[in-house]
């Protein structure tokens, strides 16, 4: 049983859903490395694909086509700049039922045989409500759509680049927590809880 999470980092080892002959929960490292990729490092760029450029990107395309995954959650981090200061803030869904971000994945294997999964987070632009604080957000799947995701007969580009678009904002809430979440080292309950004082500094 996976134990829970509340300050999930890039280069971590992550719980994502993969279909290959079957469906099935493993855990891959947050950072895509292209199975041609000539050093791991490249991952660490590779935390985020743009839902506008996914199908045309080198590190991306194949994957797009054949890999893709979902990434469950029921929260994320953003920050909101204020001067030289960044104020996090968490973004859920109305009640916090659990959803799932749009993946990539790829398998990578160095050249002394050491084999990686790995895997890369979809962005769109953001909507209404989350783009109060940053002009971006990962493409969320309403939970009708996770299956055909996860479809990898589906090759269909338009059709799946239709599915990438902002989470309707009346849907999800969002709200100030402490500068902890800054620090992947921080990985506790408190890290989700409302931090008030943040509303003063931050704003919304």
């Amino acid at each position: 049983m996976l134990a829970p999470r509340y300050n999930i980092a890039p280069t971590q080892d992550v719980p994502v859903i993969i279909r290959e002959d079957s469906t099935r929960l493993v855990l891959f490292k947050w950072g895509l490395i292209p199975g041609w990729a000539k050093d791991a490092a490249i991952g660490n760029k590779m935390i985020n694909a743009r839902a506008e450029t996914v199908d045309e990107k080198p590190s991306f395309k194949q994957s797009f086509q054949q890999r893709r995954c979902l990434v469950p959650a029921d929260g994320f981090y953003e920050w909101k700049k204020d001067g030289k200061n960044k104020y996090p803030f968490r973004i859920s869904l109305h009640g916090g039922e659990p959803f799932a971000f749009a993946g990539l994945w790829d398998t990578w294997t160095s050249p002394s045989g050491q084999t990686i999964c790995s895997f890369t987070i979809i962005t769109t632009e953001a909507n209404e409500l989350v783009g109060t604080i940053h002009n971006r957000m990962p493409a969320i799947l309403p939970r009708e759509i996770e299956d055909i995701w996860l479809n990898t007969n589906l090759r269909n580009i338009r059709y799946l680049k239709g599915l990438l678009h902002p989470y309707p904002a009346e849907k999800m809430s969002i709200y100030p927590v402490d500068p902890v979440v800054n620090s992947p080292k921080n990985d506790y309950p408190e890290c989700v809880n409302v931090n008030c004082s943040n509303i003063i500094k931050g704003g919304q």
